[in-house]
């Protein structure tokens, strides 16, 4: 008889829980109270995924500059994106051809045992009495850079 007992609360207790162990009700609204009193807020669907971004477009840096006293530099692209031939004179007693690579807005190359990098700036950041004033210049230290006329960067 106890048996009898413990079995007819369980398959109560059984159905009790059944009825609640369905789904949810629906409780989506535009804002309003729902049934329990609680307000719902609206989320906002996901944003579209943002389109490819174009390539960023090369730095012309081809072409002559021209430094102080006879000094030069003329770059050509070398065919690779991003690859320049450097062809200068950086001192009255040294001059050379060197392969540049390009990073960001800076070309990057190796002379005489030295990693040096051509930056774009203005004259007066060479450091060159001559350059001062210029507008479209590469520097590679103080006192040493290389300006063309054109358009201001």
């Amino acid at each position: 008889m106890k048996a009898l007992t413990l079995l007819a609360t369980a398959l109560v207790a059984s159905a009790a829980l059944a009825g609640c162990s369905g789904p949810a009700p629906d409780t989506s609204s535009d804002g309003n109270m729902t049934s329990v009193g609680s307000v719902e807020r609206k989320v906002a669907p996901p944003p579209a995924p943002a389109p490819a971004r174009p390539a960023v477009a090369a730095h012309d840096y081809a072409g002559r500059w021209i430094g102080v006293e006879g000094m030069y530099l003329d770059v050509a692209p070398a065919g690779a994106p991003g690859r320049y031939d450097l062809t200068m004179q950086w001192d009255l007693d040294n001059a050379g051809k060197f392969v540049g690579i390009a990073a960001g807005d800076t070309i990057s190359f190796d002379r005489k045992g030295l990693h040096e990098t051509l930056r774009p700036t203005n004259g007066d950041a060479t450091g060159l009495k001559y350059l001062a004033g210029k507008n479209d210049c590469l520097t590679v230290k103080p006192g040493e850079g290389y300006c063309r006329d054109g358009p201001s960067r």
